[in-house]
């Protein structure tokens, strides 16, 4: 079980709720705390003061005061007009993530919603009852108002829920399990969409995959410069300590642990003096890539327990106050970071296979074919290879430039930041497959020169991967094995043990 406070979830834990099915339990403290927030709320509307979203209009009506009777009735046309997403829906687990990460930040104690709606958001997650959302229609600012819009129609028995990997209408699926809609209270419609949940999950997503990509791109790295004989004088300690950053040494420590003893490895002159950059530089790009997934991370891990929503119950009740908290201009630039670290993984895998199929560039057999001429071999695979970064290029467009006006200019600066972490999707996905590429081609590459000369580290990597695509013995639909190599490197922790090497003697 992990308990959930509002202030301590982590990304390790995240992993473990979305890829374990991990439960999750609310601390009794913050389960007090959303209780006092409560109390606030409802004395407001006791006593009649004028609130923004407990009992005036939204946006540009928020000088437009509601009457004590409609004030729930308020909170259910906010969820129902504001339910405008469109295009496909996020992938089950960003939506799953969607309603922890809800769930988390209303537990902070300053939402003012009742304890029956946190322990529903709770339900949700632990019976895997999750809300099928649209992926598009968010300005990352305001919240993720369209989004959490569509997690917010589940609560009140509307909209559709994942059943499986099928979806069903949630009136059904709560019919079958006994469960009741919940009726929205004054100010939980808002406090619900006002935030910054989808963006951020969606954030959680991409970061879990690009971390473990980071550590296979240095794997298949190695395994390409040994079937290049490439030189690991590159990748002496001393060079990476002149520079002094911590993730570039991290990469080159570990391109030297997992080539330790290899035969193909050469030293400096004894095949050519230097190495293209796309060798010799793994240390140096990797391991940029590597800092700005930390601070990815970071920027991550603070949003993840960050009250969003407006407006906030401030010092156990006395202040209550208008914010804009939900602005999500922190996770749109990390996103856009994310997106060009990612990027450049790609670019410079996508050269390596350059030179590993380009028979002007190694002395291996022309596209790796085993037949030159009559078998093209790997020559499509860099094809794709090419369109894949190239595609990644236009995605990695900052989203958080842009800024369009929108609630009659009362909302008048917006983030982008959901657009930016829906596009760092798709640019990890497009870095997997030609990280898969990469693999293909180096694997092939190694067998020319010999798996038994490769470091012990290789051959297991390379045994491992043979499990899952065949060798090059003739032309045959390679998109096949594209496919299956990236669905491999979804579900493989490079994690084989290794023996620390600091020096570059082999």
């Amino acid at each position: 079980m992990i308990e959930l406070t509002g202030s301590t979830l982590t990304l390790k834990e995240m992993k473990r709720i979305l890829f374990d099915k991990e439960k999750i339990v609310i601390a009794p403290r913050s389960l007090e705390n959303v209780k006092k927030s409560r109390d606030v709320v409802e004395g407001i509307v006791r006593e009649g003061k004028t609130v923004y979203g407990i009992n005036t209009g939204f946006g540009k009506f928020s000088d437009v005061r509601i009457h004590e009777k409609d004030v729930n009735k308020l909170q259910l046309h906010l969820i129902r007009s504001h339910a405008c997403g469109v295009g496909e829906p996020f992938p089950k687990l960003v939506s799953k993530a969607m309603v922890v990460l809800r769930l988390n930040a209303l537990l902070k104690g300053v939402s003012g919603v009742r304890p029956c709606l946190v322990e529903r958001l709770r339900d949700l997650v632990n019976e895997e009852i999750i809300p099928v959302v649209p992926s598009q229609g968010s300005l990352g600012a305001s919240g993720d108002l369209a989004p959490l819009s569509h997690l917010a129609l589940v609560l009140v028995g509307e909209g559709e829920v994942y059943d499986g990997e099928a979806t069903k209408p949630t009136a059904e699926v709560y019919d079958g399990r006994g469960m009741a809609p919940l009726e929205l209270k004054a100010k939980e419609g808002l406090a619900l969409i006002n935030g910054t949940q989808a963006m951020t999950a969606m954030g959680v997503l991409n970061y879990l995959k690009a971390d473990q990509l980071m550590e296979q791109c240095d794997w298949i790295a190695a395994m390409t410069l040994e079937s290049l004989e490439g030189i690991i004088d590159a990748f002496h300690p001393a060079i990476h300590e002149a520079r002094g950053y911590p993730e570039q040494m991290e990469v080159a420590e570990r391109i030297r642990t997992i080539t330790k003893g290899s035969k193909l490895i050469t030293r400096q002159g004894e095949k050519r003096v230097q190495d293209a950059y796309s060798l010799r530089c793994i240390p140096q790009v990797h391991g940029a890539s590597r800092q700005s997934l930390s601070y990815v991370k970071e920027k991550l891990e603070i949003e993840m327990n960050a009250a969003t929503d407006n407006p906030l119950i401030l010092d156990d009740g006395a202040t209550v106050v208008s914010g804009g908290n939900f602005h999500g201009q922190p996770i749109a630039l990390a996103m856009d970071f994310m997106k060009i670290a990612v990027a450049e993984l790609a670019n410079i895998s996508e050269r390596r296979v350059e030179r590993l199929v380009n028979p002007q560039l190694n002395d291996l057999p022309g596209f790796l074919s085993p037949d030159p001429g009559l078998q093209s071999g790997a020559m499509i695979l860099q094809y794709t290879a090419a369109s894949l970064v190239s595609e990644n290029k236009t995605l990695a467009h900052p989203a958080s430039v842009d800024s369009i006006p929108s609630s009659a200019n009362q909302e008048d600066h917006v983030s982008m930041g959901t657009i930016g972490a829906r596009h760092a999707y798709q640019i990890v996905l497009n870095a997997q497959k030609v990280l898969a590429i990469e693999l293909i081609c180096a694997l092939q590459a190694l067998e020319y020169r010999g798996v038994d000369k490769a470091s012990k580290a290789i051959q297991d990597l390379h045994q491992n991967a043979r499990t899952v695509v065949a060798s090059m013995e003739e032309d045959r639909v390679f998109a096949r094995d594209i496919d299956a190599l990236t669905g491999w490197l979804e579900r493989t922790a490079f994690q084989w043990e290794l023996t620390k090497n600091e020096s570059i003697t082999n």
